[in-house]
């Protein structure tokens, strides 16, 4: 691991595995002493594969969206290029640190189609993209054929 002689620590081309608590103890004939200091390392998002959701007309359908970020990503829907926001259509977005769903309570034939997550923070941003596509329920007269 890490150490130095020296009254400091140089961590070159630091790496996001490198964040953490790090201690510095000093040692004399009399005494010694340990200090700790948290060190955060900042880095740009990025998102898990979308992955591609079937869901029957009239059903309930999500998207899940997770972003791996410091500091934590904010996150934006659209649909082909259109942005959705929260309550659009019925639509919901909600966030919960890392991860942002897209919930269709009732999915009807214009909600089909491409959706791009885009996970943002001060350091750049990346995203992903899904396809919710129907999905057909079989009925009695297709079963019977």
């Amino acid at each position: 691991d890490l150490s130095s002689e020296d009254e400091y620590l140089e961590i070159p081309a630091i790496t996001r595995q490198r964040a953490g608590t790090y201690e510095c103890t000093a040692v004399n004939d009399i005494d010694a002493d340990v200090q700790t200091v948290d060190i955060t390392v900042n880095y740009p998002p990025t998102v898990s594969e979308g992955r591609d959701i079937g869901v029957t007309l009239g059903q309930r359908g999500v998207l899940e969206c997770e972003a791996d970020a410091v500091p934590e990503a904010d996150f934006e829907w659209y649909k082909d290029d259109r942005r959705i926001f929260n309550g659009f259509d019925g639509l919901e977005i909600m966030n919960t640190g890392s991860l942002s769903k897209l919930t269709f309570f009732n999915v009807s034939e214009g909600d089909y189609g491409n959706y791009t997550c885009v996970a943002i923070n001060k350091l750049g941003n990346s995203n992903t993209s899904f396809l919710l596509y129907e999905v057909i329920e079989p009925t009695s007269s297709t079963l019977l054929q």
